[in-house]
């Protein structure tokens, strides 16, 4: 896997049909080599910490190849790489291939895998779309955050390495199947009740599960 782009950006006020709106949604490609912190990205900073940011979603991933498709699905859209609001834009990092409670190098810093994204109304804003959730969420590519293990230093070109799988592979794709009631699998339910995944999708899940 490649880091293709780093992309940050600070809050800023967005006029809506609703009243303004805080977010920090649009990121731009930085150059340069970049510290990560605890909590973000340097020259990063999370507008609403209640939905996005913090220690289990410090820095968020979205798999290049995904961008082709959305080519697809926006055409009338202009799609530079930082777009979704991710932080990082890596080629190789396709969901069905990573677990929660993964451990990735890239550079000198250490992630660890923590949860999908719930696409929240920002993607709405950034796309102009009011129905740009529901087509995130059709479209199963939800990238992944990650919390920081160990502050260090990236840049676009670096790899990015996964040096530990969790046992348990639970895959982030299986967790949006889950989600969604795709998947029914009672092994895979009682895997993903036992990962070490963040937020509020095992409440969620588990809701999901009882009423199926």
């Amino acid at each position: 896997m490649k880091l293709i782009s780093l992309n940050v950006g600070q809050p800023r006020i967005v006029n809506t049909p609703r009243g303004q709106v805080l977010t920090s949604i649009f990121k731009e490609p930085v150059e340069g080599p970049r510290k990560v912190v605890q909590h973000n990205v340097e020259g990063d900073r999370q507008a609403d910490l209640t939905v996005h940011g913090g220690p289990k979603k410090a820095v968020y991933a979205y798999a290049f190849e995904h961008y082709s498709y959305w080519s697809d699905a926006l055409p009338d859209h202009e799609l530079p790489c930082g777009v979704f609001g991710e932080n990082l834009t890596v080629e190789g990092m396709l969901e069905s291939e990573i677990h929660i409670g993964d451990a990735v190098e890239v550079g000198s810093a250490r992630l660890r895998v923590t949860q999908p994204r719930m696409p929240c109304a920002k993607l709405s804003i950034r796309f102009n779309r009011p129905d740009m959730v529901k087509l995130f969420w059709k479209s199963a590519r939800s990238g992944v955050y990650f919390a920081v293990e160990q502050a260090g230093v990236i840049c676009a070109g670096d790899d990015v390495r996964i040096v530990e799988r969790n046992a348990l592979k639970v895959s982030v794709a299986d967790v949006i199947s889950l989600y969604t009631g795709e998947s029914v699998q009672p092994e895979l339910f009682e895997r993903f009740m036992a990962a070490p995944i963040g937020g509020s999708w095992k409440e969620g899940i588990r809701e999901r599960w009882a009423r199926s």
